[in-house]
C-alpha cells in the first residue's frame, strides 16, 4: 500500500475548500418544482482585514461567536514558519500540438512570480471572541521540481495564533495555475498539509481569494470556530445563483434538465425532447447557462464546449492520453470522410474476409470535401481536442477474444457465456413465472401472449418434463427486451437503414454449470394496417433453420448492445452519477470526512459526461448513427430511468436478488447463494462490494457512533434530500428511497455510490473492445428485418441462394462499424494517471491513524482479491471463465496498467 504523495496526486476534481470575500448579497431562495432550496446564501460581512469592532454572526451557538473583526497581535512573541507550496505549470486548459514545449516555457515563466497566502486560525480571539487577524506572506517561486515549481514563504507567527486550520490564497500571475499543495513546517503541530489539487484563477480574472483547508476532516459541529463562517461561505459560493451562463474558469455546481442533446437551429430534424420532466424523467445534468435555441425555445444551443466546473476538467496526462488515442485511432479521419461515405452510408461489407482484413490492412477512407462538413464533423474537433489528423488509413488491433479464438462469435455457447462473463452481465434474468406475457396495453401493440410455448422449450431441456419443473429448480432465464422496445418498434421503422423488434431469449442451465440457448422471440407490434407478427427461432441443425437462427442471434445482439450502452452503463453509472457529484459538492464541505470519502469516485466523471453530450448521445452523434434504435436512443434511455431505475437496486446484492440471480442466505460467502455457481461477474464482484463495504464501514462508523450524529449533521441530510428533491428530482416521491436516520444507512448509501463508480463502471466499460471490437459477435445495430418477416419472392429467394449476404446487410455498414470499434478501443482504454481502488492513500486518510489502519486493511483485502480471481480463471470446472480459446474473466481484479488490459476498477466512472 503506498501513500499518495499530495505533490503528485492526479486528481483533478477540486478540494472544493473555497470561497469569496467579496459576498454582499443577503439569502436569495428560489424554487422549482421539487421544492424551495437555497440557490446562493450570501451574507453581508466586512473583510477580514479590516479592524472595525462590527460582527456578522454566522451559523454559530453562543460559546463561539464568529465575527469579521480582528485583532491586532500587539508584542507578542513570533516565530518563523515556513510554507512551501507545489504548482504545477498550467497550459490554458488544453492540449496543443507543442505540448512539451509549452511546459518547459511556463515553468520558466512560473519562476519569479508570487503567490498571495494569508494563514487563518482555527481560533477565535479570547479577548474579543472575534476571527483573529490574518497572516499574510508573498510567496515566490524558487525551485523548478520535475513536474512543476516550488514556491516558498516564511511567516512571521505570533506566539498565541493557535493551530493554522486553511489558507488564503490569490494569484497574481497573468495565467492560472493548478496548486497541488502546501505544507506548513516549523510548527510544533505540524508539519500540517493542505492537499489542494485545484485551479487558481490570475487576480485580474478573478479578484477573490480562495480557501484551503487542511487536511483533517470535521463533521460541521465539530468545526473550529475561526473556520466555521469559511466553511459556510464555501459551500454557498460553490451553488451559485442559478443566473447568467457560465464560465470556463468558474466553480458552480448547480442542476439542469437534459435539454442541450438536439440541435434545432442547425436543423429542426435535429430538435430532441427534453429530458428531466414529467413526460420523460431523468437525473439531471450540470447546469451551464448557455443561450437557448431559436427554433426551440425549450432547448439549449449547441456549443463545442460544455460548461464543467473547472477542476472536473481532464488533468493534462489524462487529456493527452484522450487526444492521443484519438488520433491513432483516426477518429478525426471516419469523421472528416463521413459525407463521403453517406453517397452510400448503408454500404456494407461484402464478405467475413473483407471484415478481417480490417485488422490486417486497416480501413482506407476517402478524402472528403471541406464544404460538405456534417454537424458532427463540427463537433468533433472539441471531443479530441486536436486540429487535424491526416491519416488516410485506420489501424485497428485484433481483440483478444479474436487472437484467443477467430470463431468465438459463431458458438451459441459464446453467445451464452457472455451473458455472464460478457461486456453486460447485468440483463440476464430468472424465469419466474409461465407462461411469458407481455405487460404492454394489447389494443395497441396486439396479443400479450409469448409465442414461446412449452413445447419449444421442454423438447430441448434434458432431465426435466415440464417448464414448471425447470422454473421451480431456477434452470430457465432469460433476456427480457419485449416491452421495452416494442413501443419503439413502429417509429424506429419509418428511419431508413434501421429496424426493430421486441425481443426474448431462453436459455437453460445444464449440469456444466453453463448456459444454453433455447429460443429467440423476435415480435413486431401492430403497425401499417399489419396484425402483430411474432416468430421464435430455435437453434437449428437444418440448414435453412440455422442460418435464420444466426439473423435472430444478430437481431437480439443489437439489442442487447443498445440496451447495454444506453441503460447499464449510460444510464446507471455516468448519468445516474452526476447529480451525486453536484450535490456533494454543493452541500458537503471539503471539511466533511464523507466528502472525502466520496472524492476519489468523483474524478473525471462530470468531463466524460460533457464530451458524451457533445458527441456520443446528441443529436445525429454516434450513438443515433450507429445503433438500431437511432434518433430514439435518449428517450428510451429515459423510459428505462422511469420504469427501471430504483437507488436501491443498484446495490449490487439486491440487483442480483432482484434478478432472480442470487438468494439471501447468511451461511453463504458474502450473504448470497447465487442461482448459477459459476457467475463470472457476479462472483467476482461480490468480493469488490463486500471489499468497499468493510472499508466504508470502518470509515462511517469511526465518524458516526449513533444515529443522533447522522440525524444531526446539517450537511449531511441536506445532501441526501437535495439529490432526492432535485438531482433526482423526477423520482423524488418513490417509497424506495433509504432513509437517512442511522450509520447503518449511511454505510449502505455510501457503499452503493462506490460500487456504481467502481464496481459497477468497470463491469460494463472495460470489456468493450474485446467483445464489441470485432463487431459481427456484438452488433450494434439490425439494418434489414427476417427473412420471414411478410417476405416478397425476391427477398426469401436471395436468402436462399446467399444467406451469408443477408446477414452481412443485417450487421452494421462500414461507416457504422469503424465508427463504433473506434469508440469501444477509447472507451477500453485506461489512462496512465487513472486512480485504482484502493491503490493510494488520500492524504486526508492518513491524518488520522484509524483510518490509515482501515484503507491499509481496504488495500491487503483487494491483493488478495487479485489472487483469487488469477486461481479461478485457473479452474477448468469454472467453464464460463475457463477454457480453450476463452477470455479469462478480469474485469473485478482491482489494479492494472494503462491501455486495453481488460481488468482494473478505477475509483470513477473516468471514461
Amino acid at each position: 500500500m503506498t501513500l499518495k504523495n499530495p505533490y503528485f496526486h492526479q486528481s483533478f476534481i477540486n478540494n472544493r475548500a473555497s470561497f469569496s470575500l467579496r459576498v454582499h448579497k443577503k439569502y436569495n431562495w428560489h424554487s422549482n418544482d421539487n421544492g424551495c432550496f437555497m440557490n446562493q446564501w450570501k451574507l453581508p460581512f466586512l473583510n477580514t482585514h479590516q479592524r472595525k469592532k462590527k460582527a456578522c454572526i454566522v451559523g454559530c451557538d453562543t460559546k463561539c461567536i464568529k465575527t469579521m473583526m480582528v485583532s491586532s497581535h500587539g508584542n507578542t512573541k513570533t516565530h518563523k514558519v515556513k510554507v512551501i507550496v507545489a504548482v504545477k505549470k498550467c497550459s490554458g486548459g488544453g492540449i496543443l500540438s507543442n505540448f512539451l514545449s509549452e511546459c518547459v516555457d511556463g515553468i520558466k515563466q512560473l519562476i519569479g512570480n508570487i503567490l498571495v497566502l494569508e494563514l487563518v486560525s482555527v481560533d477565535l480571539d479570547q479577548k474579543t471572541n472575534l476571527e483573529k487577524k490574518t497572516i499574510k506572506g508573498h510567496a515566490q517561486g524558487v525551485e523548478k521540481k520535475e513536474r512543476g515549481v516550488q514556491y516558498e514563504c516564511t511567516f512571521e507567527l505570533p506566539s498565541d495564533f493557535g493551530n493554522v486550520g486553511a489558507v488564503l490564497v490569490q494569484h497574481e500571475h497573468h495565467k492560472e495555475v493548478f496548486l497541488r499543495s502546501i505544507v506548513l513546517h516549523d510548527v510544533p503541530y505540524g508539519p500540517v498539509h493542505f492537499t489542494c489539487n485545484s485551479w487558481v484563477q490570475p487576480k485580474h480574472d478573478c479578484p477573490v481569494k480562495r480557501v484551503f483547508f487542511s487536511d483533517k476532516s470535521y463533521l460541521p459541529s465539530q468545526t473550529p470556530c475561526g473556520l466555521r463562517r469559511l466553511r459556510e461561505v464555501e459551500l454557498m459560493l460553490l451553488r451559485g445563483n442559478g443566473e447568467g451562463e457560465r464560465k470556463s474558469y468558474e466553480r458552480i455546481y448547480d442542476y439542469d434538465v437534459y435539454n442541450d442533446l438536439g440541435d434545432p437551429d442547425f436543423s429542426i430534424d435535429l430538435k430532441r425532447p427534453i429530458l428531466g420532466c414529467s413526460e420523460h424523467p431523468y437525473p439531471r445534468r450540470c447546469r451551464t447557462g448557455r443561450e437557448h435555441s431559436i427554433a426551440d425555445p425549450l432547448s439549449e444551443r449547441k456549443c463545442l464546449n460544455i460548461f464543467v466546473p473547472r477542476d472536473e476538467a481532464f488533468a493534462e496526462i489524462k487529456q493527452l492520453q484522450f487526444t492521443t488515442t484519438t488520433i491513432s485511432l483516426g477518429l478525426s479521419a471516419i469523421l472528416a470522410s463521413l459525407d463521403t461515405i453517406f453517397i452510400d452510408q448503408n454500404l456494407g461489407f461484402a464478405s467475413f474476409q473483407d471484415i478481417d482484413m480490417l485488422y490486417k490492412e486497416g480501413y482506407h477512407l476517402p478524402h472528403p470535401e471541406p464544404k460538405w462538413l456534417t454537424l458532427l464533423q463540427k463537433v468533433i474537433p472539441s471531443f479530441i481536442k486536436v486540429a487535424t489528423d491526416n491519416k488516410k488509413t485506420l489501424h485497428f488491433d485484433t481483440p483478444e477474444a479474436v487472437k484467443r479464438d477467430r470463431f468465438f462469435w459463431f458458438s451459441d455457447e459464446e453467445f451464452a457465456r457472455e451473458t455472464l462473463s460478457g461486456v453486460n452481465p447485468y440483463s440476464i434474468q430468472l424465469v419466474k413465472e409461465w407462461p411469458l406475457r407481455s405487460k404492454l396495453d394489447p389494443e395497441i401493440y396486439g396479443p400479450p401472449e409469448s409465442a414461446i410455448t412449452r413445447e419449444i422449450i421442454e423438447s430441448q431441456i434434458i432431465g426435466y418434463r415440464t417448464v414448471e419443473e425447470a422454473i421451480v429448480e431456477k434452470k430457465l432465464f432469460m433476456l427480457d427486451y419485449h416491452d421495452l422496445f416494442l413501443p419503439y418498434v413502429s417509429k424506429v421503422r419509418e428511419i431508413k437503414g434501421t429496424t426493430l423488434y421486441g425481443s426474448r431469449t431462453l436459455f437453460f442451465l445444464t449440469k456444466q454449470g453453463t448456459l444454453k440457448p433455447l429460443a429467440i422471440e423476435l415480435t413486431r407490434p401492430i403497425m401499417d394496417g399489419k396484425p402483430q407478427w411474432k416468430q421464435v427461432f430455435t437453434p437449428a441443425s437444418h440448414s435453412t433453420d440455422l442460418w435464420l437462427w444466426r439473423l435472430a442471434k444478430a437481431h437480439v445482439l443489437a439489442h442487447d448492445s443498445g440496451y447495454h450502452e444506453l441503460v447499464n452503463h449510460w444510464l446507471r453509472t455516468h448519468c445516474a452519477l452526476e447529480p451525486f457529484i453536484i450535490a456533494t459538492n454543493r452541500q458537503l464541505s471539503t471539511m466533511h470526512p464523507v466528502y472525502k470519502l466520496l472524492h476519489p469516485h468523483m474524478r473525471y466523471t462530470m468531463e466524460i459526461n460533457s464530451l458524451a453530450r457533445e458527441v456520443l448521445i446528441c443529436a445525429n452523434g454516434i450513438i443515433e448513427i450507429s445503433f438500431s434504435t437511432n434518433k430514439y436512443s435518449m428517450e428510451i434511455s429515459s423510459v428505462a430511468y422511469d420504469q427501471l431505475w430504483r437507488f436501491d437496486l443498484q446495490a449490487l446484492p439486491n440487483d442480483l436478488i432482484h434478478r432472480g440471480m442470487a438468494l439471501e442466505d447468511p451461511n453463504a460467502p458474502q450473504g448470497l447463494m447465487l442461482t448459477i455457481e459459476d457467475y463470472p461477474f457476479a462472483n467476482d464482484g461480490l468480493l469488490i462490494w463486500d471489499a468497499i463495504k468493510q472499508w466504508v464501514t470502518e470509515y462511517i462508523n469511526h465518524y458516526y457512533s449513533n444515529s443522533s450524529v447522522v440525524k444531526s449533521d446539517q450537511e449531511l441530510q441536506a445532501w441526501w434530500t437535495e439529490i432526492q428533491k432535485v438531482g433526482h428530482g423526477d423520482k423524488y416521491k418513490e417509497p424506495w428511497w433509504p432513509s437517512l436516520e442511522t450509520p447503518k444507512d449511511l454505510i449502505d448509501i455510501i457503499t452503493t455510490i462506490a460500487w456504481i463508480a467502481s464496481g459497477h463502471h468497470a463491469a460494463v466499460n472495460f470489456a468493450q473492445y474485446t467483445y464489441g471490437g470485432y463487431f459481427p459477435n456484438r452488433p450494434t445495430i439490425a439494418r434489414i428485418k427476417m427473412p420471414t418477416e411478410d417476405p416478397s419472392k425476391e427477398e426469401w429467394e436471395n436468402f436462399l441462394k446467399n444467406p451469408e449476404q443477408t446477414l452481412l446487410e443485417c450487421l452494421p455498414s462500414q461507416i457504422q462499424a469503424t465508427l463504433v470499434m473506434v469508440i469501444l478501443n477509447l472507451l477500453s482504454n485506461h489512462s496512465p494517471d487513472e486512480e485504482y481502488i484502493g491503490q493510494y492513500m488520500e492524504p486526508s486518510w492518513a491524518e488520522n491513524q484509524t483510518i490509515k489502519t482501515s484503507f491499509e486493511r481496504f488495500n491487503k483485502r483487494l491483493k488478495e482479491i487479485e489472487g483469487i480471481i488469477d486461481s479461478r480463471n485457473g479452474n477448468y470446472n469454472l467453464k464460463n471463465r475457463c477454457g480453450a480459446g476463452l477470455v479469462p474473466y478480469e474485469l473485478m481484479k482491482p489494479f492494472s496498467g494503462p491501455g486495453i488490459t481488460g481488468k482494473g476498477v478505477p475509483y470513477s466512472a473516468s471514461i
